[in-house]
């Protein structure tokens, strides 16, 4: 059938990359497993010192909605980095074209399956969170922006995550790059037991630029309904997408492919 007459989604090639997805057991460990454990373990240690039970509350919402932006980070830019590097080691995207599934159904196809395996992760850290430690209720508006930033943060980290494998190709060098930016996103977002006041001028300027910054410091405020000046956290956004998509733009003009020369055919030219 010609790429042409396909449709870009599909509910058969959904499911397929959902099962890819699922079939991952990094995904599962790190990205829904490690979040929890490391909640619970921070919460609990913070709850043995802090005994006004409104601080211990919001302290504890704080570090829950930070650490969930871990989630996107493990499944999609590490789990589907690896993935699609592996898939490119073996030559598995030629052999789709040469069945006539383009690389850009296949790219549309992924990240919806990607979104809807992050929907269901985050359902269950949710009720993980409601259930076990006690966090404070949002309002309506906090937590639809919660939403909008995790999904805007997994489509951005997602174009980072397909352009990485495909202009390395590699497993090795892939799984390194998205290693340093996972835990240089957690360094630099506070996320590793220094946080963003205590950081020097320079580490704070790095931070600045980070969306898991805004998610894990200020993201309370945003939570129960309070003001909240989003310029910084836009900037901060805009410039992540603007990387993802020069570099998915590269990646997309160095399409693998077939080539065929002419040397073989210089002795049958008499």
């Amino acid at each position: 059938m010609p790429n042409k007459s396909r449709k870009l989604f599909s509910p058969q090639m959904i499911l397929f990359e959902l099962r890819n997805v699922t079939g991952n057991p990094y995904v599962h460990v790190f990205g829904i497993g490690m979040p929890i454990l490391m909640s619970f373990v921070i919460i609990r240690a913070i709850a043995a010192e802090i005994t006004d039970q409104a601080i211990l509350i919001q302290v504890s919402t704080s570090i829950f909605l930070g650490i969930g932006s871990l989630m996107p980070m493990a499944v999609i830019l590490m789990g589907y980095a690896s993935t699609r590097a592996q898939e490119m080691e073996k030559g598995i995207p030629e052999r789709m074209e040469l069945f006539g599934i383009s690389s850009n159904i296949t790219l549309c196809n992924r990240a919806a399956a990607e979104i809807i395996f992050m929907i269901a992760a985050f359902l269950i850290y949710f009720i993980y969170g409601y259930l076990v430690l006690t966090l404070e209720a949002p309002v309506i508006s906090g937590i639809l922006i919660y939403i909008l930033c995790i999904l805007v943060l997994s489509i951005i980290l997602f174009c980072l995550a397909h352009s990485i494998a495909s202009l390395l190709k590699r497993f090795g060098p892939v799984y390194l790059v998205t290693m340093m930016l996972y835990f240089g996103f957690m360094v630099f977002s506070g996320m590793m037991g220094m946080s963003y006041e205590d950081m020097p001028v320079g580490m704070q300027a790095v931070a600045k630029l980070l969306p898991t910054t805004y998610i894990n410091r200020d993201f309370y405020s945003i939570w129960i309904g309070e003001s909240y000046r989003y310029a910084s956290m836009i900037q901060s956004y805009l410039f992540w997408a603007a990387i993802a998509g020069i570099l998915l733009l590269v990646s997309r003009k160095k399409k693998p492919g077939l080539t065929v020369t002419a040397a073989p055919l210089q002795k049958y030219r008499k």
